[in-house]
């Protein structure tokens, strides 16, 4: 068996597009453009790739971008203060806060600073809150990136076991609590699963994913998913991105699990793409709900 190629670039090149026509015909109904915060701490490498990375994104679609940066040694209060300024701020639709934060900072209280309205990670609690009850304000960027490239392949979880392996707020819990609601906004079909979730205290790991008719694998453990671990014709979903060697690889041994799935997204072009282009959709969203708020 040959596995099919989710290719997240390609989708999350058809998502910018589609929001970038959206932001266009937003912008000449006579509103600004979507603007997004991102608000970086220190000077680590990878953050500063990221945070670049979205900023090109922003411009690609016509919205705009504002990147602050503050030195390592800030302090949990001074990023209050700014979160505070950010949220009263009209001009701003969105606030990203790059993770992870230098250790001094208390992180759970800064994101939980970040106005519900504003928080187009959806990280906040109440935005977290409306995901569990099935009314979500903001659908979690990389969560939502993984049910895309499904939908859009058209493979359906309705009925499916699904198996997320990491239970991290970011990944797997948000995306199991999408997994099982009736309807997440894309259609039931792509709702109603079964769910199982494993993590590090999980007995028997690959009995359990052996059972999975939809495995997902989001712990940041290169190659931890063998094709030992996966059942004939089942679909993996790497979220991992991990670098070994120079070279970044995700969770899942792709060349071997490959000839044993049906589909595989492939690291790096998977899933990674497709979290920048639900970033922009939410901030997109964002700016409409607020301009209504304000109304």
């Amino acid at each position: 068996m040959t596995a099919q190629i989710l290719d997240g670039k390609l989708t999350a090149d058809q998502l910018r597009s589609e929001i970038a026509t959206e932001v266009e015909l937003w912008c000449v109904a006579g509103n600004p453009a979507p603007t997004l915060a991102a608000v970086l701490i220190g000077d680590d490498p990878a953050s500063q790739v990221y945070v670049r990375n979205k900023e090109k994104a922003c411009d690609k679609v016509g919205m705009h971008s504002r990147l602050i940066r503050r030195p390592a040694a800030t302090t949990t209060s001074e990023l209050l203060a700014l979160l505070s300024q950010l949220n009263s701020d009209l001009t701003v639709n969105g606030i990203l806060v790059q993770l992870p934060l230098p250790t001094q900072i208390d992180a759970q209280k800064v994101l939980d600073a970040v106005s519900p309205l504003k928080d187009v990670d959806a990280f906040s609690p109440e935005n977290v809150g409306l995901l569990v009850q099935g009314r979500p304000r903001f659908l979690p960027c990389t969560p939502h990136g993984v049910m895309q490239v499904l939908a859009r392949y058209g493979h359906t979880v309705a009925g499916k076991h699904v198996v997320v392996v990491g239970r991290s707020d970011i990944v797997g819990k948000p995306l199991a609590n999408m997994l099982l609601q009736r309807d997440i906004g894309l259609g039931r079909e792509y709702a109603n699963a079964t769910v199982t979730v494993c993590h590090s205290q999980s007995g028997n790991l690959a009995a359990i994913t052996r059972g999975a008719d939809i495995l997902v694998a989001a712990v940041g453990r290169p190659h931890l998913i063998t094709a030992e671990m996966v059942k004939l014709g089942a679909i993996v979903i790497d979220v991992g991105i991990n670098r070994v060697d120079d070279k970044l690889v995700g969770d899942v041994d792709f060349d071997a699990v490959a000839k044993v799935a049906s589909a595989i997204t492939p690291v790096p072009g998977g899933i990674g793409p497709l979290t920048i282009a639900m970033l922009l959709r939410n901030t997109l969203m964002a700016a409409k709900l607020q301009a209504n708020s304000f109304d």
